[in-house]
């Protein structure tokens, strides 16, 4: 017998995101220590894994990166600290000069004050993120994450922020934290430097700004909207 029942249209399955985590743990002379911020990464890991968008997890040194504000009161953080299979993933980031960017629908940056110091000044940070972005590829970053973009550019040579919306950790927000005078460069007065237009909130509220297939915020509260609007982004991609 002969089905005459129309086929379903094959659908490519999403390619893993590329979570890039901080490898650098103390804020500069201070010997305070730093890393990655935790909610940073859950919740908008959080929002992939909700859609069923797979993830991989990388640092620039590889390995397990340190982790700064480890707040367990946070419900998203406290269940993935208890989940083992992403401690363990943790535990083995991939390091991010070995990745082929080919094999990602999208790159991530979390914050933490850490990636003031060592995302900006990788080679790789550069390399992956301009193949990602230039392949059609999603960019995102957070808080401190936007550090990662201030140096990458194109195969034109243009900065990649250049003439972007976006939003980042604000120089007030660095002063009210009393670090303005420890990170190496205030973020976005930086990346306003590099043509991008910096979009702030009022300190410690939640601002995300999308422009194309760059997707950024401004602070932890809004590490969840980053993460919903790049799931938007991969599950419905612009014309």
């Amino acid at each position: 017998m002969i089905s005459t029942a129309p086929s379903k249209p094959f659908v490519e399955p999403i390619r893993p995101v590329l979570m890039v985590l901080t490898s650098h743990g103390i804020k500069g002379a201070t010997g305070e220590a730093t890393g990655f911020y935790l909610g940073e990464l859950t919740h908008p890991l959080a929002e992939f894994e909700a859609a069923g968008i797979p993830f991989e997890l990388a640092s620039i040194q590889g390995g397990e990166p340190p982790v700064d504000g480890l707040d367990l009161d946070d419900a998203v953080n406290a269940r993935y600290w208890r989940d083992d299979a992403f401690r363990e993933a943790l535990r083995h980031t991939l390091r991010l000069g070995e990745v082929d960017p080919a094999r990602y629908s999208a790159i991530f940056f979390a914050g933490g004050h850490g990636a003031m110091w060592d995302f900006p000044t990788n080679d790789d940070v550069s390399r992956v993120t301009r193949e990602i972005y230039e392949s059609g590829g999603v960019v995102g970053a957070v808080c401190h994450g936007p550090a990662a973009l201030v140096n990458v550019t194109l195969g034109n040579g243009a900065y990649l922020v250049a003439g972007k919306n976006l939003s980042a950790f604000t120089d007030d927000e660095e002063r009210a934290v009393k670090l303005d005078e420890v990170v190496p460069f205030m973020l976005a007065s930086t990346l306003v430097l590099r043509g991008a237009y910096h979009h702030p909130a009022p300190d410690w509220t939640a601002k995300v700004v999308v422009d194309g297939r760059l997707v950024t915020g401004q602070n932890p509260q809004s590490a969840a909207g980053v993460g919903a609007a790049m799931r938007d982004l991969l599950l419905h991609p612009p014309a």
